[in-house]
């Protein structure tokens, strides 16, 4: 991911970035950080595994992730969120016979992805998971379709079944984007503890927080997301010097997921509600398929009879 903004931005060499950036995070941060997890009984990483400090979300270190993804031949498509991806870095990849497309929040970035010469536009409404907007699905998707047609347009954001993809499909969306309902098939690498939170989620258990990373992300609520929204403490830093301040809390809550349950990072969108139960993923993908072809006779009936 390369966002469109963020701090220590014009900043190529990782090594300054890194230095740079350590700087000008505040000491009340990280105290706060160390603090909440030890209240919450969560073990300190062993000495051979402490956590990079700066491991994403700038273009320093997202290039050497382009250079390594494009020495792959199977690797047909690079997306970027956050924003559109820097011309150069476009450039590199339809060289190399590859396609690029980008996530967006609204039509006003989908027309910027556009016109930077993004191939595939994806446009995710605020129900999705991890880093999103505030305009819900059914009103971005319409708008970012219209905004940059012919641009091939992906609807995302609360799609977890057939019917939410007969929908996109109806209303002009070329395909459809998933991520969170991959968190809860067999398939998927995430601890018992961690899967559990998901299972027994619902609908209204998610919250839009800048607690994780400095952009509005959503995920789980619980107890550290409740805690840096309290008015008593600290706000949450800016792109990337927040993950800066809880990457290693990121870490404690992988290595750690019992103790780290109240206060895990579980980015995940409001389609959780209907995630309540583990399914092998290729089943996923036949219900998903039978149920939009479902909806599409549904509609041709009532096509039917209204003529």
């Amino acid at each position: 991911m390369i966002p469109g903004k963020y701090e220590g931005m014009g900043e190529l060499d990782p090594a300054k970035l890194e230095k740079d950036l350590q700087e000008m995070i505040p000491e009340e941060h990280r105290a706060f950080a160390k603090k909440l997890l030890a209240d919450h009984g969560v073990p300190e990483m062993p000495d051979d595994e402490v956590a990079p400090a700066l491991i994403g979300w700038t273009e320093a270190t997202a290039r050497p992730l382009v250079d390594e993804a494009l020495r792959h031949d199977k690797v047909k498509l690079i997306a970027n969120a956050l924003g559109t991806p820097p011309p150069e870095i476009i450039k590199e990849i339809h060289d190399a016979g590859r396609l690029v497309a980008a996530l967006c929040g609204s039509a006003a970035q989908a027309t910027r992805h556009k016109n930077a010469g993004v191939d595939i536009v994806i446009a995710q409404g605020g129900e999705g998971g991890g880093h999103t907007g505030d305009v819900g699905s059914v009103v971005l998707w319409p708008e970012v379709i219209d905004a940059v047609a012919p641009t091939p347009v992906l609807a995302a954001g609360g799609i977890g079944s057939g019917r939410q993809m007969a929908a996109a499909m109806a209303m002009g969306a070329q395909g459809v984007w998933t991520g969170s309902l991959w968190l809860t098939v067999e398939e998927a690498d995430i601890p018992p503890k961690q899967m559990d939170s998901y299972l027994q989620a619902t609908s209204r258990d998610t919250v839009r927080s800048r607690a994780w990373t400095g952009k509005p992300c959503r995920m789980l609520k619980n107890d550290w997301t409740e805690a840096w929204a309290a008015e008593d403490t600290p706000a949450p830093l800016g792109m990337p010097l927040q993950f800066m301040v809880t990457g290693d809390a990121v870490a404690r809550g992988h290595k750690y997921p019992e103790q780290a349950v109240d206060v895990n990072f579980n980015p995940v969108g409001q389609v959780v509600g209907s995630m309540n139960k583990v399914r092998k993923a290729g089943d996923v993908v036949i219900e998903m398929a039978q149920e939009y072809l479902a909806c599409v006779e549904r509609l041709e009936e009532l096509n039917a009879r209204a003529v």
